[in-house]
């Protein structure tokens, strides 16, 4: 009922860009992120890109006296990167892992192979349901290859969330999403969930301008990358809603800039959110933030993306289909020439004999590597294919309201 005491609830959130071997000064940070983590005391900690459990066993150790409670989530080849420490108790945690997550032949992103995921942690007091996240990197605005997987991810997100948090209280979601605020895989996540923009609703904001956490002043950011955004882009999000009878209210947003206090860099490549939330039981939900026509709109616009990588996912399958069957060709013909050679249907052998096996094992390559693509996007156009029909059912759902 309202009058009933608040629950002030702090939350940060960063994506601690911490690659083994390739992020720079990462051990270092990682201490500096612990060090302010135990200094500060937030009540529950959303980490993303923690891909060493030897940073988190780390972090865990030295943050074990203010954030007893805390959970790595493991996924994919070299991890999902996702941590979350807390002052409450866990009760329960939960990984679902994206069914498209980029290609394993862009080695140089490396996306498909860390297993992009949502953790979901469970907890009492404070809110009864947390997701920490991370979406596909974009890599390229203008070329964005990876659009429709993205749409995929924050679609399943969605569709995650609904179906997870009927029981909750309070949602919480705060990770690097790799989206502009007004994109449309933005819009449909919020739009068919209900979640609020922390950054939009907060009564009080500091940091840099406009919520941005990806700043061209950050020492470890690609400046060409933000060439054409000189303030920089906001990619991280603290997202929240009250289900049941509470309400949930942003009093204050923080963003750090830049180096962190008395040192000379900062924490990540990306700035961290602070958020601080105010919980209190109320008679009435708060409802979602579009209308029916307006999530209509978003629901269109996303399947016609998602449309448009399927039929690029049916041509690219298409093609290592048709290479694999040439490849396979070849091996039968070489088949063919080497049993005549081997009856004495044949004077002599047509080709050198280690030409001759250089080439079958070069026509045994392309057909082992062109089957495995032609399976990869077989699977991917399922994907974006069922995909599209959840969109469609969703819409017709939609247009079918009063």
């Amino acid at each position: 009922m309202e009058g009933e005491p608040t629950l002030r609830l702090r939350i940060f959130d960063l994506n601690c860009w911490a690659i083994r071997y390739l992020s720079k000064r990462r051990q270092e940070r990682v201490r500096l992120i612990g060090d302010t983590l135990r200094q500060e005391g937030f009540d529950l900690v959303l980490l993303q890109e923690v891909w060493s459990e030897q940073d988190y066993s780390d972090l865990r150790v030295k943050l074990a006296g203010c954030y007893p409670f805390s959970h790595y989530f493991r996924s994919g080849v070299i991890g999902s990167g996702l941590c979350v420490f807390s002052r409450f108790p866990i009760l329960d945690t939960l990984l679902y892992q994206y069914s498209l997550n980029g290609y394993p032949y862009m080695l140089q992103h490396g996306d498909w192979f860390c297993g992009k995921s949502v953790g979901v942690s469970v907890g009492v007091t404070a809110p009864s349901l947390s997701l920490s996240l991370q979406l596909h990197a974009e890599y390229c605005r203008e070329k964005d290859a990876y659009l429709p997987h993205r749409l995929v991810q924050a679609w399943e997100l969605a569709q995650f969330i609904r179906h997870t948090s009927k029981a909750a209280d309070v949602v919480l979601l705060g990770g690097d999403l790799n989206m502009h605020p007004e994109d449309v895989g933005i819009r449909l996540l919020r739009g068919w969930t209900g979640l609020r923009d922390a950054f939009a609703e907060a009564t009080r904001f500091e940091g840099c301008k406009n919520g941005c956490t990806l700043v061209p002043d950050n020492c470890f950011t690609d400046k060409s990358e933000l060439l054409p955004f000189p303030l920089g882009i906001r990619i991280d999000y603290v997202l929240y809603k009250a289900t049941s009878s509470f309400t949930v209210k942003c009093e204050e947003l923080k963003t750090t800039t830049g180096p962190a206090p008395g040192t000379d860099i900062p924490f990540s490549d990306h700035e961290a959110v602070m958020a601080t939330l105010h919980i209190q039981r109320r008679g009435q939900p708060v409802g979602a933030t579009l209308g029916t026509a307006d999530l209509a709109d978003v629901v269109t616009e996303a399947r016609t993306e998602v449309g448009v990588g399927l039929r690029a996912a049916q041509r690219q399958r298409y093609s290592s289909g048709r290479m694999a069957v040439l490849a396979l060709l070849l091996l039968l013909l070489q088949a063919v020439a080497a049993l005549g050679i081997l009856a004495g249907l044949g004077a002599e052998q047509p080709f050198p004999k280690l030409s001759f096996c250089l080439l079958a094992f070069l026509a045994l390559g392309v057909l082992v590597l062109a089957t495995g693509l032609h399976l990869f996007h077989t699977m991917e156009v399922k994907i974006l294919h069922g995909t599209e029909d959840q969109m469609w059912m969703a819409l017709r759902a939609l247009q079918e309201r009063p």
